[in-house]
């Protein structure tokens, strides 16, 4: 497996797992949302803290980082917009009966789904609700969104103002037309809950995971389902779309490589012990941009290479995974080459000294929340009793 890596930089100032990373465009600064209901902003030069965004009343779920302005997402059911510069709240959202799961930013609007089993769209800048999307009969997980000008062959693209696809619990992904609110399309055909949806505009085509182990190929504007990837042995958590080639990481402990277009399988990344609970490919280098709560899964036997070689040279993908929503204190985050399917030295993560013992602090959330119900944010544990003499 090769020798090991050392961390380059360590943000260790929160005082409970982290839920979720940012990148900023530029690369410059890394916004973490933590358990600890704030967020902060990093710089990725010398791994110092330069904000603390403080406001949430419960722990924040995901977080996303633009140029000008930080947005955080909570359990407290609002969203807040943040100056990057002061770390001041510009904007609450407020709108939301339950825990808000996701958010994105795109094309002057925010875009949120919520366990309230609606999705909604905002105005960024006067912070009010302009479109709400009510039909899922179980709570919102995932979103994506296609601006107008990515849906060149769509009829009437301009008016439905692009479109949103929402993936929910109640097993099914639905596509809005964002000007309307109307639901364009309901894409059926899960067994089991949609976790994860990627979209491809070009081709008008959204990949979607499930519990049910399938992955599933659908054209957007005709509700049509194109293709189902089959050969998970456990839910599929987290998908990435690179270049004509879709990367699934499973509770079945694989990372696996698609052919987009076919639903060939390229490769199986076998090197996990545990659920690979996010990815992120990038060509040269590996970021690993987020982290999420694994899914349990049984004990499966390990499965062996792809069949053929496939993919662009050089990439690599990283994975990371838990144990049953139990954190450890180091981490192994095993680096694939894309094109040879054989992993790379990997880096090892420790805690930080004087992190409380069973606490993962700086690196991720391992525990999932009740459904519906909010938890407060984590506080630091109490000293341990002396025993009596």
């Amino acid at each position: 497996m090769g020798g090991g890596g050392s961390a380059l930089r360590v943000c260790a100032d929160h005082r409970g797992g982290i839920n979720w990373l940012s990148l900023s465009p530029d690369g410059q600064r890394l916004l973490t949302g933590s358990e600890d209901g704030t967020a902060r902003l990093w710089s990725t030069a010398d791994g110092q803290c330069c904000a603390l965004l403080q406001g949430h009343e419960s722990y924040v779920t995901f977080c996303q980082l633009e140029d000008e302005a930080a947005f955080t997402c909570s359990a407290d059911c609002t969203i807040r917009k943040w100056d990057v510069r002061t770390g001041q709240c510009l904007q609450v959202f407020r709108g939301h009966t339950s825990i808000v799961n996701r958010i994105l930013v795109a094309n002057n609007q925010l875009f949120s789904s919520s366990y309230d089993r609606t999705a909604r769209a905002w105005s960024v800048d006067k912070g009010q609700v302009s479109q709400e999307f009510r039909g899922h009969r179980n709570c919102v997980l995932t979103l994506a969104y296609s601006a107008p000008w990515d849906l060149p062959g769509a009829p009437c693209a301009e008016e439905v103002g692009g479109l949103l696809v929402t993936g929910s619990t109640d097993g099914t992904a639905k596509v809005w037309q964002v000007a309307s609110g109307c639901c364009h399309q309901t894409l059926r055909g899960h067994t089991g809950a949609v976790l994860c949806l990627v979209l491809d505009t070009p081709s008008h085509t959204a990949f979607t995971g499930s519990t049910d182990a399938t992955i599933r190929a659908w054209d957007i504007l005709s509700g049509e389902q194109l293709r189902v990837f089959r050969e998970h042995q456990g839910s599929v958590i987290c998908l990435e779309l690179v270049n004509r080639h879709v990367y699934s990481g499973s509770a079945d402990r694989t990372v696996k490589c698609w052919l987009a277009d076919t639903g060939e399988r390229v490769r199986t990344f076998a090197a996990h012990r545990h659920s690979v609970s996010a990815l992120k490919y990038h060509a040269g280098t590996c970021r690993l941009r987020a982290w999420g709560p694994p899914t349990p899964h049984p004990r499966l036997p390990g499965e062996g290479g792809g069949s053929r070689a496939g993919g662009p040279a050089a990439p690599c993908v990283r994975s990371v995974h838990g144990q049953r929503g139990r954190p450890r204190a180091r981490l192994r985050r095993p680096v694939w080459s894309a094109a040879e399917g054989v992993p790379r030295p990997r880096l090892r993560h420790q805690l930080h000294p004087g992190a409380r013992a069973g606490a993962l602090h700086g690196l991720a959330r391992w525990r999932a929340a009740p459904l519906g119900r909010a938890r407060p944010p984590v506080r630091p544990a109490a000293a341990p009793r002396r025993p009596r003499a």
